[in-house]
């Protein structure tokens, strides 16, 4: 039936549909800047408990939607009107590189006036095109039901990414009109993975085969393995084999770094006991990780040369980077749950040379960083922050870290724990604290605690206020050198000898005590001056039940370690 031909009692508006779908797809809380969808905002309050949490920046609101789709597996929602959508795809870019769920909704041009210069109107639909999987506009009323069902099929299967929707409107006015429609919903298609290909039995026999007769083999394991919730499996593979695993940044979680086949992250943003490891293996293992550029540290672990086998669902990422010795297309879960049935319980022999080298290689590397673990300098050094952190954060708990030197810290000095999560920033400094208010709206009785500096907390403080107006109690620890001091070794290399006493305002900002800056807006601020008191002031923090901002006092000339093979 068509729109012209349906019934009264079948006209229903897009603000209604669109309502009803988000509500029956799961969907709890919509990230965004008004105005944007306001027909759909109001059915939202009438028909739904989706909370509709309006922000300070758009780019805020998609590293929310995105912090809280890696946390929950559920597509992160976000929205803008059309003059802030550049804004929104800039805040996809992370989402994108970590293929997270993202739907970004946007308005658009309206057909009717398009080129006729209306103000603030812009074609904002190519910015959206290297950031997503599908970017698509909803031009008619009775497109709506399936195209947002799309947006979710394709945010969720494969390996997952962004999709962007505009609505015509610039504040997607289309909602407004009717037409004949059912709010029609793919369950299926609520949460990754939606599907679990199933890899082919000589594949995962053929990969098996060379795990066992490799004399110092390891596992990469990445992101694609949490996705797919397969932590447990993948353990037991390790077991069984008697292989050590190291684990991309975004797999941090998946091995507790006091398993004693757990090494470290692997690759730019590093535990150098990882690195180590990695470069000694003659068979190595990705499953579930791409082998990106950060993960192997431009490509150089493994070394050229060395056996590789690459487990992924998405087949364009096998082979992509090293040529493979095997290659086995699958979900993570299913194929290593096949590669586990297939070995059988006994555990491999012959390993103990290979395991006694890693374990005095990661011995090594605890020994080298313990004084800076326990220091007591003044002021605190980061090293000490990570230790604290890694013996008080709750088993439960999730911890977002930001890139940049908050990233080569925890990525090196965090201990994760059994049953933790951990969410990085995939190259976007600030990524950090929206992304963990997105976190805890998403998992709002497990404490999220997100590591920052002040250079990533500068991007977003506006945040803070969003955070104590919702009532989203995250605890953010920000590294505070009152620098972005990343920069300083790039700086100090090009001037060379020349350095001059103006150098440093290229990468040095005021010194600002963020703790004062919560307290003013509402928030709960600590400032700590000496490493004895980071003990207390976390678990303050932890125990505060709102938005609580701990202000570290550290030194910019301390660097985080570059990677080391």
């Amino acid at each position: 039936m068509t729109s012209a031909h349906a019934r009264a009692e079948d006209m229903r508006s897009g603000a209604e549909v669109l309502a009803d779908m988000l509500a029956s797809y799961g969907v709890t809380h919509l990230f965004m800047v008004p105005a944007i969808l306001r027909r759909t905002m109001m059915e939202l309050e009438r028909r739904t408990p989706i909370a509709r949490l309006h922000v300070h920046g758009e780019k805020a609101a998609a590293y929310m939607a995105d912090g809280y789709a890696r946390a929950s597996g559920k597509p992160g929602i976000c929205g803008a009107q059309i003059v802030g959508a550049l804004n929104l795809a800039a805040g996809l870019r992370d989402a994108y590189l970590a293929h997270s769920p993202v739907i970004a909704l946007t308005g658009g041009r309206d057909p009717r006036t398009k080129f006729r210069r209306v103000y603030q109107e812009a074609d904002d639909v190519p910015a959206f095109e290297p950031v997503t999987k599908f970017n698509a506009t909803v031009d008619a009323v009775e497109r709506i039901p399936d195209m947002l069902r799309q947006a979710f099929r394709v945010a969720t299967t494969g390996c997952p990414g962004p999709v962007h929707l505009q609505f015509g409107g610039n504040e997607g006015q289309i909602d407004a009109e009717t037409a004949a429609m059912e709010a029609l919903v793919e369950q299926q298609f609520s949460r990754v993975p939606p599907f679990r290909p199933v890899p082919e039995d000589a594949a995962v026999r053929e990969a098996l085969r060379l795990l066992i007769e490799a004399d110092r083999p390891v596992i990469v394991a990445g992101g694609g393995v949490r996705k797919s919730g397969a932590a447990a499996e993948l353990l037991r593979v390790a077991e069984a084999l008697q292989i050590p695993v190291a684990t991309s940044l975004n797999g941090k979680d998946l091995v507790p770094a006091s398993h004693p086949l757990a090494v470290g992250v692997v690759g730019t943003y590093s535990r150098e006991s990882a690195n180590r490891v990695v470069a000694r293996a003659d068979l190595v293992c990705f499953v579930g990780s791409e082998a990106g550029g950060m993960t192997t540290h431009g490509w150089s672990l493994p070394r050229q040369g060395t056996a590789v086998v690459q487990i992924d669902i998405e087949p364009s990422h096998l082979g992509r980077h090293y040529p493979l010795a095997s290659a086995v297309n699958g979900d993570a879960r299913v194929t290593l749950a096949r590669l586990a049935a297939c070995h059988g319980d006994e555990p491999a022999k012959g390993r103990e040379p290979w395991l006694a080298e890693v374990r005095s290689i990661c011995a090594h590397w605890r020994d080298k960083y313990e004084d800076a673990r326990t220091s007591e300098e003044v002021p605190t050094r980061p090293e000490r922050i990570c230790a604290e952190l890694s013996g008080l954060v709750p088993d439960d708990g999730v911890v977002v870290a930001d890139t940049g030197h908050a990233g080569i810290w925890m990525g090196a000095f965090y201990d994760i724990s059994a049953g933790q999560r951990y969410l990085r920033s995939c190259g976007h400094l600030g990524w950090a604290f929206p992304a963990a208010l997105g976190a805890k709206c998403a998992l709002p009785d497990r404490p999220v605690v997100c590591f920052t500096g002040d250079a990533g907390l500068w991007y977003h403080l506006a945040e803070i206020e969003t955070a104590v107006r919702w009532g989203i109690n995250s605890v953010t620890v920000v590294n505070n050198n009152s620098s972005g001091n990343q920069s300083k070794r790039g700086f100090e290399r090009v001037y060379g000898p020349d350095v001059t006493a103006r150098s440093r305002e290229l990468w040095t900002f005021t010194d600002v005590d963020f703790s004062a800056v919560a307290d003013d807006v509402g928030a709960l601020g600590i400032r700590v001056g000496k490493p004895g008191d980071l003990r207390p002031a976390i678990e303050r923090a932890l125990e505060a039940g709102r938005p609580v901002i701990v202000d570290v006092r550290t030194d910019p000339e301390i660097l985080a370690p570059v990677a080391t093979i």
